[in-house]
């Protein structure tokens, strides 16, 4: 059976671990057929971002042209956008009705800490986006209020929703653990379903290598809503996804910074034996 196409439309990770390559590796393994438009070049590896070179406007627009006309994809996601020029161009594509069961993923700032994108470029997005996907600190730029606690979390999806997006995944990761210093039992996202926050937890995953966790859940929900999912399975199922992308590179040693996840499923183990398929249920709330 042919596959469904999903386009992602993001920056180029040299290192491999997020970005455009994170993206087309999440695309293969959940069996779907991933295309690509490029919206920058950077240079990093799992240690830093060296340097980051934009892709101009209208080369973002040839490449949507280019795809939509004999590969129109019936879910997109998008990452770091770079400049308002950018996400214009993007928007527009949006609003011509191009980029169906559109999932946004509002890439400001890199695992590493570098700034990649501005707020004011992805709010253009925001009015189109079937599901949005910050993290804490990207929610907190969009919003311009601090996001720390899981109250917090809760109550930034709800805003966030007020300015488009049908669904709005806040990623917490390690805000279960407040201020104690301890490790989290639990990893917490909050999730506004359309009419109330769900909380989605899952295991906590100690390990460095969490390069491109944001990419690959955003991917993983455009990948499952394109072979069908509804969105809140989806965005169950990139969670547990996810998880076990992290547990399998919990011992890879690849590079001294941030490094990659386990995306196919390659390292095995007594928390690794189910595969990720479509029968994985949604999570406990």
């Amino acid at each position: 059976m042919t596959p469904p196409v999903v386009l992602t439309v993001a920056g180029s990770d040299s290192g491999a671990g997020a970005g455009i390559q994170a993206d087309l590796k999440v695309f293969a393994a959940l069996g779907v057929y991933g295309t690509s438009v490029l919206t920058a070049v950077t240079a990093q590896n799992t240690r830093a971002v060296r340097a980051v070179s934009p892709v101009s406007a209208e080369m973002v627009t040839e490449q949507l042209t280019a795809l939509v006309e004999d590969l129109p994809p019936v879910a997109v996601k998008t990452g770091m956008l770079g400049g308002v020029a950018v996400a214009e161009a993007v928007a527009e594509a949006a609003r011509a009705g191009l980029l169906p069961n559109l999932v946004v993923d509002p890439v400001l700032v890199s695992t590493s800490g570098h700034r990649l994108g501005a707020a004011d470029a992805v709010a253009r997005l925001l009015p189109y986006a079937l599901v949005a996907t910050p993290n804490r600190a990207e929610a907190a730029a969009l919003l311009g209020r601090p996001v720390t606690t899981v109250a917090e979390m809760a109550e930034a999806a709800r805003l966030l929703a007020d300015r488009g997006p049908r669904y709005v995944v806040v990623t917490g990761g390690d805000a279960a653990a407040g201020d104690t210093g301890r490790e989290p039992e639990a990893a917490v996202d909050a999730f506004w379903t359309g009419t109330e926050v769900r909380l989605l937890r899952g295991p906590w995953v100690a390990t460095r290598n969490t390069h491109g966790t944001g990419c690959s859940f955003s991917a993983a929900i455009a990948a499952r809503l394109a072979l069908g999912d509804a969105v809140p399975a989806a965005v169950a199922f990139a969670k547990q996804y996810v998880s076990r992308a992290l547990r399998g590179a919990r011992r890879w040693d690849l590079g001294g910074g941030h490094g990659p996840l386990d995306h196919h499923g390659w390292s095995s183990g007594d928390d690794q034996a189910d595969p990720v398929g479509p029968s994985v249920g949604r999570l406990d709330a």
